[in-house]
């Protein structure tokens, strides 16, 4: 059985719970954690998860965990910091940004609520528990961090990965080998967070300010570059924005679409 397989290979290796494999397998299907960065880890007890991002930030970057559970300390990573809070509080999620102090590259999530047994009740406080490290996540990360939540598959699911969507260049949605069969937990890992002032379709009058090496009209949006194909410097021009990418996005004239 897959329970067996990764308990006992966490036990062998050393970590803390067999849940540091979903994460180890998370950051490999699409490369959430680097070196150097500054990660947040929410719902981080018994701290399988905090190894496994220790790790892969290496001793130049800083891993925050947070739980209502105690979290015990960590020998043998000097990089890791744990606050002990409810992440439904205000003054928890307070507490992480201080401790965060500025630039955050990535939230993971797998918190879950304590267990009823009565699914749908279990699911709903799943979602919402989702929801706050949603938000958490939107609050903390730079432009181009990367999210990471567990949510129990159920009603509102889709709605909320829709609205994980929008704040993401792209959301991919998994279940990793190492959970357990019997498991309704999925994934949804956000990827490129989007800080930009616009969305795709919108439509606007800019002024284009500059020219690009490759001809394109640049304007600049509280300091957010748009490309504008076929507009000259000085020109304002309406647009119709087509991509949106973490720092710059690409436009369409009106009159030329």
């Amino acid at each position: 059985m897959a329970r067996d397989h990764y308990y006992n290979k966490a036990k062998q290796e050393g970590y803390r719970s067999r849940a540091a494999y979903k994460l180890k397998q998370l950051d490999r299907l699409e490369d959430v954690i680097d070196r150097g960065d500054t990660v947040v880890d929410l719902g981080a007890a018994p701290g399988g998860w905090l190894e496994v991002a220790a790790e892969e930030v290496g001793p130049e970057g800083q891993v925050i965990g947070v739980d209502f559970q105690r979290i015990d300390d960590f020998e043998d990573h000097d990089n890791v910091e744990t606050l002990r809070g409810d992440m439904t509080e205000d003054k928890t999620r307070k507490r992480v940004v201080d401790a965060a102090d500025g630039t955050v590259d990535a939230v993971i999530s797998d918190m879950a609520p304590n267990m009823s047994g009565e699914y749908s009740l279990d699911q709903a406080r799943s979602l919402h528990l989702a929801r706050q490290a949603f938000e958490t996540a939107l609050e903390l990360l730079e432009a181009d961090g990367d999210f990471v939540v567990k949510v129990f598959e159920g009603p509102d699911v889709d709605d909320f990965r829709a609205d994980v969507e929008e704040e993401f260049q792209y959301v991919r949605a998994t279940s990793p080998d190492a959970s357990r069969d019997e498991s309704s937990e999925v994934y949804f890992i956000g990827k490129g967070r989007l800080t930009a002032p616009v969305r795709p379709g919108d439509e606007l009058e800019v002024e284009i300010t500059d020219v690009g090496s490759e001809g394109d009209g640049i304007a600049s949006l509280e300091g957010y570059r748009l490309f504008v194909s076929g507009a000259d410097e000085g020109e304002t021009v309406a647009v119709r924005v087509e991509d949106v990418k973490p720092t710059f996005g690409f436009a369409q004239r009106l009159d030329r679409a």
